[in-house]
């Protein structure tokens, strides 16, 4: 396997690093390059992220995807997959992962401000019917289509700087739950009173 670093990095970028006094910073790291259980347990609750390509000239393309949370699977060591479902039929990415397999995931899950960046290839897998049945929830209503099964090189946990909480409903449902049950309790306190 390629060192990680240099998967990470390219002469261009140390160059940069070198230039600009960060280049220590990163040389001597135990870069990970297998999926761990605290990447597992990330991956349970993302339901979104982002899919980097370009193609065979080196014209990039980033794709949004999203999904109930942990649709983005772990199926080995070293291997993710995901449905790839029904969408604005642009077909990009597949036609970029026909001449260039190389890709990025960029996860960022805004209530915990983490961000986890996933270097590695992708392919795009049809007519598999075990592996969707691995992907797919069937509760969640989109149309699979393909898998896109993704091997990972290496991945890196980057910092919080600038990432702004935000939160899903499932996330704040909760808290407004328990704000709704209390203003209840007051409203039929504050009628008791009146009553009385």
């Amino acid at each position: 396997m390629t060192n990680p670093e240099d998967v990470m990095f390219s002469p261009a970028v140390k160059a940069e690093q070198m230039r600009l006094g960060s280049r220590a910073l990163f040389e001597d790291r135990d870069w990970k390059t297998e999926i761990t259980d605290d990447l597992r347990q990330f991956l349970a609750i993302i339901d979104t992220f982002f899919l980097a390509t370009a193609s065979a000239d080196g014209q990039p393309y980033i794709q949004h995807r999203g999904g109930p949370p942990g649709f983005l699977k772990t199926i080995g060591t070293h291997s993710l997959a995901f449905a790839d479902f029904a969408g604005n039929r642009q077909y990009i990415t597949l036609g970029h992962l026909k001449e260039n397999d190389r890709a990025h995931i960029f996860l960022l899950h805004f209530a915990t401000r983490q961000r986890v960046k996933l270097w590695g290839r992708a392919r795009v897998v049809e007519g598999d019917l075990e592996l969707m049945e691995r992907l797919v929830d069937p509760k969640y209503k989109a149309k699979p289509q393909r898998a896109i099964v993704f091997t990972l090189d290496v991945w890196d946990v980057n910092c919080q700087q600038h990432i702004i909480p935000r939160y899903s409903e499932a996330e704040i449902a909760p808290a407004v739950d328990q704000m709704a049950q209390r203003i209840k309790e007051l409203e039929e306190e504050v009628a008791r009173l009146k009553g009385s």
